[in-house]
């Protein structure tokens, strides 16, 4: 699988942008023929050209270097692992690699559909060839290898080396196949159904798959974020942003392998209440209740595995996943909705460390999954700032001396209860700053007068914390309030994406048909208060801790063409001083020192030297014994890892594990070190 893995990114405010500027004209009523656009799939082109150019964040013109960028990702988008196009077919496509953004201002689409049609044309030849592969007899004794990155391959050079590539391919898949101890199906029969199914669907793809994909594939190479929805796409967003979720709780994401990957378990869903499942599993294939046939949905476009996964409340789905190591199994999950209490935040007290008459420190541990309001308007709706207030009264009525604010597994949710959360932490002033297209910065500040938390604090992160909670983080760190400690950054997802609906911009009307669709696109960038963006480079620990989620691919940054770091003059505030480079020395020292003679960090550390070699490692032996032995190995530590991937999503009481001891003993020994004339300056406040 690429290491340039397409994360999908976490919305942080959806917004309803109307504009003005162009003229309606007359819609021509005409029966779709594929490959030949209708009028209005050239209007979309021409509209979203016109807004990218106008109003995306990065304020850069739809020119060659964007038509360079759009022609590999829409190459990438249908042909990820080179698989079906040969070299010959992408030298015959590369004349229209400056041209793309001339014929996009014109709402030309031949490009688009010369592409498509050639590799429905391959698709159909290569099915063929798998088909003869997997009825063929292979040596699974001789020494080759399947090279896995898509990187480190050319397209095939003519028919023979396209042959070649696909017996591997398919030896592969049975290597996979018959490594299952209970099979659902014959393998053989499994894979047959598998590549016919997508062959199928892919002939199945309409004008509105097609200019999706095109346009989407130019809006990306301005940024990962900014996406383009076809009619059908946006009327199921809507239906969705409208509805109560019903499903598994989990994110999921399309990779360049033709699998449906595990991204993140929604706290409180079912998925990660239930178990069962992992992050970075691949769904190979989907059931419906107790005992239904499976459908095979390897090459599967996401939205339409989504749709089978998603379900009523109480139902039955099973997912046949493959993790990591090769292991496949079968996981059943009863749909449930997803409520918003769910991701509460939860609190709970710990005893740690001994004070000078002897008692030990009580630290409070908060739990935050994500930043999240009612927005029905209905007073005491949920909140998160009203909940989180709520824990910090009861920690100071137990005589709790510090806390732990635990954002590791979360991805964000609302802003302003993001902003309303940190001035829990601070005394008014600067939370965020904001910068549109056009240079103008809004700081967005906490006015509430008075803090409820005045005692030390520190905030766990992990590559998982993005959007709102490295905002919080963020605050914390410029104010000097506490400590950031866990994964080396955060997640890095400093961008605000709008939700364009087309149709009002052509008809610059409320009454709409959704005869254009809409455009996700990126407008504005969050900037932390000493002006330095999150975006990309996301908020550095203070303090490091080993963990796999370190070394996963999962950041911003491992995106195409993601928004570029920068920053904005700093805003006015006034630092608290409760950290600085002489406590976080000695804090780091004690850390290290810990770490170094715990026997359970001390097998993270192996865990992850394993994890990292098997990341690296660009192919896979075909060899039996061989790979076989593969999987064995990365078997060994499969439980260490486990339990860090469920410390990380799943829904349970906060546990008091070796990694939360390690944040517990750095606190003892913060609380001993800070400054208690700088928290004074707190305390004052009240």
């Amino acid at each position: 699988m690429s290491r340039n893995k397409t994360f999908a990114g976490l919305l942080s405010a959806v917004l309803l942008v109307v504009f003005g500027g162009f003229l309606p004209a007359q819609q021509e009523d005409q029966k779709e023929e594929f490959g030949k656009p209708r009028e209005a799939d050239r209007q979309v082109a021409r509209i979203v050209a016109n807004l990218m150019q106008r109003d995306h964040l990065s304020s850069r013109p739809l020119d060659d270097g964007i038509s360079e960028r759009a022609f590999d990702q829409y190459i990438k988008t249908l042909d990820s692992m080179k698989l079906y196009f040969l070299e010959s077919d992408i030298e015959e496509f590369s004349r229209w690699k400056e041209s793309i953004d001339d014929k996009m201002k014109k709402g030309d689409y031949e490009i688009a559909f010369a592409v498509f049609n050639r590799f429905i044309e391959r698709v159909n030849q290569r099915v063929k060839t798998a088909h003869k592969w997997i009825d063929a007899e292979h040596d699974f004794t001789i020494e080759e290898e399947l090279i896995t990155e898509r990187d480190d391959i050319d397209f095939a050079k003519d028919e023979a080396e396209a042959d070649d590539r696909w017996r591997k391919r398919i030896k592969y898949n049975l290597l996979v196949e018959n490594s299952v101890e209970e099979p659902e199906e014959d393998p053989k029969e499994k894979l047959r159904k598998r590549y016919s199914s997508f062959a199928r669907r892919m002939g199945q793809t309409d004008n509105d798959d097609v200019v999706e994909m095109y346009v989407t594939a130019i809006t990306t190479s301005f940024d990962p974020h900014t996406t383009y929805m076809s009619k059908a796409t946006f009327e199921n967003f809507t239906i969705i942003m409208r509805l109560k979720l019903e499903g598994i709780g989990a994110t999921l994401q399309g990779t360049d392998d033709g699998y449906t990957v595990i991204k993140r378990l929604v706290p409180g869903g079912a998925a990660a209440r239930q178990g069962g499942l992992r992050v970075e599993d691949k769904i190979s294939a989907v059931g419906q209740g107790e005992s239904g046939e499976t459908v095979d949905v390897t090459g599967w476009k996401l939205d339409d595995v989504v749709a089978l996964i998603r379900g009523k409340a109480g139902t039955v789905v099973r997912l046949v996943v493959l993790s990591s190591n090769q292991e496949i199994r079968t996981v059943k999950i009863t749909r449930e909705k997803i409520e918003l209490k769910d991701s509460a935040a939860s609190g709970v007290v710990f005893e740690d460390g001994t004070k000078a008459d002897g008692t030990p420190f009580k630290i409070g541990v908060i739990d935050l999954p994500s930043f999240y309001a009612d927005m029905s308007g209905e007073v005491g709706g949920a909140s998160t700032t009203t909940d989180v207030r709520k824990i910090l009264n009861d920690f100071d009525e137990q005589g709790v001396d510090a806390l732990v604010l635990d954002l590791r597994r979360n991805g964000g949710g609302s802003l302003r209860e993001a902003i309303d959360c940190t001035g829990l932490f601070i005394d008014r002033g600067p939370v965020v700053q904001v910068k549109d297209a056009y240079g103008r910065v809004q700081v967005h500040k906490d006015e509430q007068a008075g803090v409820s938390w005045t005692k030390p604090m520190v905030v766990m992160t992990s590559k998982f914390s993005a959007s709102a909670s490295e905002i919080l983080a963020g605050a914390v760190q410029d104010y000097g309030r506490g400590l950031v400690v866990g994964d080396e950054t955060t997640h890095g997802k400093g961008t605000v994406q709008s939700l364009v609906d087309l149709d009002r911009v052509f008809f610059r009307t409320e009454q709409t048909k959704n005869q254009f669709g809409a455009l996700k696109i990126t407008m504005q960038q969050f900037y932390r208060p000493n002006g330095d963006s999150t975006q990309k480079r996301g908020v550095l620990a203070d303090i490091v801790l080993p963990a796999i989620s370190n070394h996963m691919d999962v950041g911003e940054s491992d995106l195409d063409y993601p928004v570029a770091f920068d920053q904005v003059p700093p805003a006015s505030f006034n630092s608290y001083g409760l950290v600085d480079g002489i406590i976080l020395k000695s804090l780091r020292q004690k850390s290290q020192e810990r770490i170094a003679s715990n026997e359970d960090f001390q097998k993270d550390k192996r865990q992850i030297a394993k994890y990292v070699e098997f990341k690296e490692r660009n192919s896979v032996s075909l060899n039996q014994e061989k790979f076989d032995a593969r999987r064995k190995e990365f078997d060994a530590e499969e439980e260490d890892k486990k339990a860090i991937e469920e410390q990380l999503n799943e829904d349970k009481e906060i546990k008091r594990d070796y990694y939360m001891e390690e944040v517990l003993d750095i606190m003892v020994d913060y609380m001993k070190a800070e400054k208690g004339t700088a928290r004074e300056k707190l305390s004052g406040t009240n």
